[in-house]
């Protein structure tokens, strides 16, 4: 990797944080200068604006939320625990985030509703991409007979997105886990309740 693309990374995986944390609106050029050590210039110099910096960091979020995924599903077997997995990586959003600041998702669906139609889309996509992967799940416990033909891909995907996001809402708004706890916990019963045989381990 040339010594261009390294500190364009390095700007890149720094500054994500601080978006998610502080919102694209709340994050100022001091801020990122303070966070990568950089002058304004030296950032301009990698990016045309504060909008593509932010797009891409958004990007790198994400891909590191896809590789926390990727390793919870890793060694899981089955509809039911790898629906936990996808549960799990979620629950754990309140504390212990795999960017600071919780989801990257909620926070720039929220700021950019109405505000910024390319944050909008950026969440969009990314939240399409999380009920593609919980849809697929369903559908294959379906299609192997794990769970009932009753398990609609769908409203699996748009009740464990919702419920979890909502409840990382509240316990960030409360400081109170245990909101997002009693989420996780409702969610694994409502997906054992599809199951056609045994209960799977919740470890």
């Amino acid at each position: 990797m040339k010594k261009g693309e390294r500190t364009r990374g390095m700007i890149v995986e720094r500054s994500a944080p601080v978006f998610n944390t502080s919102g694209y609106f709340g994050t100022s050029m001091n801020d990122l200068v303070r966070k990568t050590g950089l002058e304004k210039g030296g950032i301009y110099n990698h990016f045309a604006s504060k909008e593509e910096l932010a797009l891409e960091a958004f990007d790198f979020s994400m891909g590191v939320m896809r590789e926390r995924c990727r390793e919870a599903l890793s060694d899981r077997k089955g509809a039911l625990e790898r629906l936990f997995a996808v549960i799990d990586v979620l629950g754990e959003l309140v504390e212990h985030p795999p960017v600071p600041g919780g989801c990257p998702i909620l926070n720039t669906a929220i700021e950019a509703d109405d505000t910024n139609p390319l944050f909008k889309e950026k969440a969009r996509e990314a939240m399409t991409d999380w009920h593609r992967l919980i849809g697929k799940i369903t559908k294959d416990g379906v299609e192997s007979g794990e769970l009932s033909p009753q398990a609609d891909p769908y409203e699996m995907a748009s009740i464990v997105t919702s419920t979890l996001e909502g409840a990382l809402m509240i316990s960030k708004l409360f400081d109170d886990p245990t909101h997002m706890q009693r989420a996780v916990e409702h969610l694994k019963r409502y997906s054992k309740s599809l199951a056609q045989d045994p209960e799977p381990s919740d470890a």
